[in-house]
């Protein structure tokens, strides 16, 4: 029995990254021995161990065949003839396709650290082709390294794009997809995932209207670098670079939807592009499963975007209406993640990345103003039920046009 770390842990030491998680694959084994050394299996598919003490994960060395559709369309077979050669081949980049025994002796047998110092992210065999969340993940890591100048290698761009125009794409579950993009969005450089999506073919598979917000003009007063898609990309980037939630994340990245809807006669105006847009932020959200807190956000920003950059301007029961949308009252938290999506799409255009944005501190002001309004006054004067509710409407107005008066001197 030979143990090796594989994967990520050895890519990322390499790469004088921190390691955060170690794979093992064991070679020469099988799953008695395995379960007599104390080890815990774990799923069904393949034979996979958690060690006794550390908790880590161990996989026997296996091989795969391709069955059917999708990413779970494999019949592994794991035995102790199996070498560690044949492990490493069934994986998707050389990158991540080297091991290293316990004295640090790597076994680099598809070229991987060549790779690594030549920036280049390669599939390791054709094999590739058969895994469509392999185009997903080759996006993510083009994500991830974009910082260290890495780049997808053309043959590969080539069998993603293959991937993308096979069907394979939609055979992929909505649980597989979310899981990619939501880490893919949390990288550093986030719009390179949609860019390498797009280069691929697989952007308008996955995403189809984010594809159609390409070509599309915006007026070049507001919007210096005019394409929709490209300021799309741009508030991504302003997002990642501000360390953004995900919800955050989501949200500017479907936030211009209803662009991609304007007739070609009305270019480059968008008149309601943010209410049309909301339909398909809508479908976007139920095809990926996307959980409750990006869904509420991203639709809210989509429809609300332009009054926060226009918040200075708004009359006070505009003001009012918008923080009732939010439910400001109790989900203070939501109402500043729309504040710092509002930023971003401010931020995410050519030349104003730095220009300020004090929409964002008037926007939280009137939101003080309107919460510190007391209940108890109203009802020590008798009111109660809706009644009490028109008051409590009544006395935050107030508040509100105190709070612009104030703002307006």
């Amino acid at each position: 029995m030979q143990i090796y770390k594989v994967g990520g842990a050895v890519r990322d030491r390499l790469l004088g990254k921190p390691v955060t998680d170690i794979d093992w694959v064991v070679v020469g084994a099988t799953a008695e021995e395995m379960l007599a050394k104390g080890f815990r299996p774990v799923g069904s598919d393949f034979p996979v161990f958690l060690h006794p003490r550390s908790g880590e994960e161990y996989a026997l060395a296996r091989t795969e065949r391709k069955s059917g559709r999708g990413y779970g369309g494999f019949t592994f077979h794991a035995s102790p003839e199996v070498t560690l050669e044949e492990d490493l081949i069934r994986r998707d980049l050389t990158i991540n396709a080297m091991a290293e025994d316990d004295h640090g002796a790597l076994t680099d047998p598809y070229h991987g650290q060549q790779d690594l110092e030549n920036r280049l992210l390669r599939h390791v065999s054709p094999a590739f082709a058969e895994d469509p969340l392999r185009v997903l993940r080759v996006a993510r890591f083009a994500a991830r390294y974009a910082g260290l100048g890495f780049q997808v290698a053309p043959d590969t761009l080539e069998l993603m794009r293959q991937l993308s125009e096979s069907g394979e794409l939609e055979a992929l579950t909505p649980e597989r997809s979310w899981k990619e993009i939501s880490r893919a969005l949390m990288e550093d450089h986030p719009q390179v995932f949609i860019q390498v999506l797009r280069d691929c073919g697989a952007l308008k598979v996955l995403l189809p209207e984010v594809e159609a917000l390409f070509g599309v003009p915006q007026p070049a007063a507001h919007h210096p670098e005019i394409d929709s898609g490209v300021h799309t990309l741009s508030v991504l980037e302003q997002a990642a670079l501000h360390k953004q939630p995900l919800s955050v994340r989501w949200a500017c990245l479907l936030h211009d939807l209803g662009k991609g809807l304007t007739p070609q006669s009305e270019w480059p105006q968008h008149i309601a592009h943010e209410h049309k847009g909301l339909k398909l932020i809508k479908q976007v959200n139920e095809r990926f499963k996307a959980p409750r807190d990006c869904q509420e956000l991203a639709l809210l920003v989509g429809q609300y975007h332009t009054h926060g950059h226009r918040a200075l301007e708004l009359k006070p029961s505009t003001l009012a209406e918008l923080l009732q949308s939010f439910d400001v009252y109790r989900r203070p938290q939501r109402f500043e993640e729309f504040i710092a999506a509002c930023e971003m799409d401010a931020r995410g255009r050519l030349g104003l990345e730095e220009r300020a944005y004090p929409q964002a501190d008037y926007l939280r002001g009137a939101a003080t103003a309107a919460r510190t309004v007391a209940v108890q006054p109203l009802l020590e004067q008798g009111f109660k039920g809706p009644e009490l509710g028109e008051a409590l409407k009544r006395e935050r107005l107030k508040a509100l046009k105190a709070y612009k008066e104030q703002h307006s001197q």
